[in-house]
């Protein structure tokens, strides 16, 4: 599947867009040279920004610099999920924060924002109630609240860089549209047994050359990569009407002990303990 560059439309007079969209069944690997915010919450979700492929849980918050590739939030979500999607012009850097030295660390964080950064904590309830805020205000009201939520993601230490990086699409695109071929043949097959030689093949590579390439773009060999995609969808699974060896054989691991061994490492828990943590939220915002 080959990266897709979004067209983002904007309202005539204003500067910035915040909506929830829903793409819960789309494979939306993609890019905008505008810069997002970004709002998740769910129990369980995939997140992929950059070269960074990750898990999340509860919720997630966080600003995807211009034309970093990213993979839609809700990608394969089965449970409930709500999105706040704020997109700002592609000029909003220049000629909205440039030309005020009051805005000088917001600035610095934008331009940091190539990252793709994760924020926590304090940090991210606060802004989640800024946004919810701003949703219905005058077009005025609402910019000063964003300039607001700027500048409280710029001052906190309540943040991860997830890539270590440049992975805008300028630098690679070639690769990215290579990776979007594996992540799509990693989809279609990681119940199954995916094949590294035939993988390899269909993106024109030798099989020790894909091995390199592949640990390059994601500092993971393919079946590191492969399992912890695994884990993910394990965790979707879980949280439907499935015992624990059910889901291991479901997502294509062919021994219980290491599912259990391999799923602790990944999120410090034990599949059951788990499910039992999640469902139980998930009754509790019933």
């Amino acid at each position: 599947m080959k990266i897709q560059k979004e067209v983002i439309e904007f309202e005539k007079g204003k500067s910035f867009k915040l909506f929830s969209p829903s793409l819960k069944n789309c494979f939306f690997w993609h890019h905008h040279p505008e810069i997002e915010l970004v709002y998740v919450e769910a129990v369980n979700g995939i997140r992929h920004v950059g070269r960074d492929i990750s898990g999340f849980t509860e919720s997630d918050l966080l600003l995807i610099g211009s034309n970093v590739p990213h993979l839609n939030f809700d990608y394969g979500i089965q449970t409930e999920c709500r999105q706040l999607v704020l997109q700002m012009r592609e000029n909003f850097l220049q000629d909205i924060i440039f030309p005020v030295p009051e805005f000088e660390n917001i600035k610095k964080l934008l331009e940091r924002s190539y990252l793709g950064l994760s924020f926590l904590g304090e940090t991210k309830k606060t802004v989640v109630e800024k946004l919810l805020d701003i949703k219905d205000k005058s077009s005025f009201n609402s910019l000063i609240g964003l300039i607001e939520i700027l500048q409280i993601l710029a001052a906190t230490d309540e943040v991860k860089e997830l890539n270590k990086e440049d992975t805008r699409i300028k630098w690679f695109l070639n690769d990215k549209i290579r990776m979007g071929t594996i992540y799509d043949y990693i989809h279609e097959n990681y119940d199954k047994k995916p094949n590294v030689n035939e993988i390899a093949k269909i993106v024109s590579l030798s099989t020790p050359a894909f091995c390199r390439y592949f640990k390059k773009q994601t500092n993971m060999t393919f079946t590191e990569f492969v399992n912890n995609y695994r884990i993910n969808q394990a965790k979707i699974f879980l949280l439907k009407d499935y015992s624990v060896t059910e889901v291991c054989f479901q997502v294509g691991f062919e021994s219980l002990s290491y599912f259990n061994k391999l799923f602790k490492q990944h999120t410090g828990e034990t599949p059951s303990e788990f499910r039992k943590k999640y469902l139980k939220n998930i009754e509790v915002h019933r």
